[in-house]
C-alpha cells in the first residue's frame, strides 16, 4: 500500500460483522461503499467503511 492510502475496513450493513479491508485516500472526504460476498450471511451485500 501506498504512504498516501490508510487501511479501512468494510463492515456488512446486515450482520456488522466486519469481512474486508482495503485501501483509501488520507484526504477523501467520502465513505467507501462497496457490494461484497458477507460469507456469515451468505450473500452479496452493501459493506460500508468503518474506523479501525
Amino acid at each position: 500500500m501506498k504512504n498516501k492510502e490508510r487501511h479501512v475496513f468494510l463492515e456488512c450493513t446486515e450482520c456488522r460483522n466486519r469481512n474486508y479491508t482495503t485501501g483509501k485516500r488520507i484526504r477523501a472526504d467520502y465513505k467507501l461503499e462497496k457490494k461484497k460476498f458477507c460469507k456469515f450471511c451468505g450473500k452479496h451485500t452493501p459493506h460500508r467503511e468503518k474506523k479501525l
